[in-house]
């Protein structure tokens, strides 16, 4: 019978991680029987860590994200977690009939800040994506970088000591993701927070990740994982993160190939 539990197990202290994933699997009813998108996941990531999920379209990288959040459960296997995981989307998912400083306000209130205190932490969390003097704004007067550096700083409003991004740049032009590289990569050194981040974009993986996690196609299983040991800030084209990031396209298209022969 799958768990998935918000607590330490087997004796282990939950310190040692903040995240924990067990032996997962995931499968779903289909025509003609159970369709398996995860089998026998392991994966845990370090407190502080930025991870980064990378497979083909369909192997299961947002499903594990989603179980990870607890917004479903595995059908076999384990999940712990340090407390309640952030979780960012593509889509901002803003509420376009509140402000960006009361966005992240709904996200204290729901988190329990007293009312007195919700606006100055706002104030300081737009600050902290480099947003001051935002709070007034409504929704459509934001680009689309500003309204992810908002729901980032939803994000951060819950406190949590686990973000899950499930490619939450993908949507956005090159520049404004090269820059919004540049912020994440910030914000995570300075908060220290543990980053479980999901893309399809290899050189985006290895700019921003201290560990690279290789899904393969479906179903997904851990195929492989790099440590990137290239010095931060890093640039896209820097070449040390093309070199490395030829060498995961060909382990993806090959899991990919592999994929398209059975």
């Amino acid at each position: 019978m799958a768990t998935t539990i918000a607590k330490a197990a087997d004796g282990v202290d939950a310190r040692d991680y903040a995240a924990r994933i067990t032996h997962v699997s995931k499968s779903f009813d289909a025509p003609g029987g159970r369709n398996t998108v995860l089998d026998d996941i392991t994966l845990d990531v370090a407190p502080g860590e930025f991870v980064t999920l990378l497979g083909a379209s369909g192997c299961g990288k947002s499903t594990l994200l989603n179980l990870v959040a607890g917004l479903d459960l595995p059908t076999a296997g384990t999940i712990s977690t340090q407390g309640r995981p952030a979780l960012m989307f593509q889509e901002h998912a803003l509420f376009p009939w509140l402000t960006a400083g009361k966005n992240i306000e709904l996200a204290l209130k729901l988190r329990g800040v007293p009312k007195a205190g919700r606006r100055q932490a706002a104030e300081e969390l737009l600050e902290l994506v480099r947003l001051a003097g935002a709070h007034g704004k409504r929704v459509h007067e934001l680009s689309g970088g500003m309204r992810q550096r908002v729901a980032l700083a939803r994000a951060l409003a819950q406190d949590s000591r686990l973000l899950l991004m499930d490619e939450p740049f993908a949507a956005l032009d090159a520049i404004t993701r090269d820059v919004l590289h540049d912020e994440l990569t910030r914000i995570w050194r300075e908060t220290q927070v543990s980053v479980l981040f999901v893309t399809h974009n290899v050189r985006e993986a290895v700019r921003l990740a201290q560990r690279v996690v290789l899904l393969s196609s479906r179903p997904g299983r851990v195929a492989r994982e790099w440590t990137v040991d290239i010095a931060q800030p890093r640039r896209i084209e820097d070449a040390a993160v093309a070199e490395l990031s030829v060498e995961i396209t060909e382990q993806l298209r090959g899991e990919i190939r592999r994929h398209g022969q059975h």
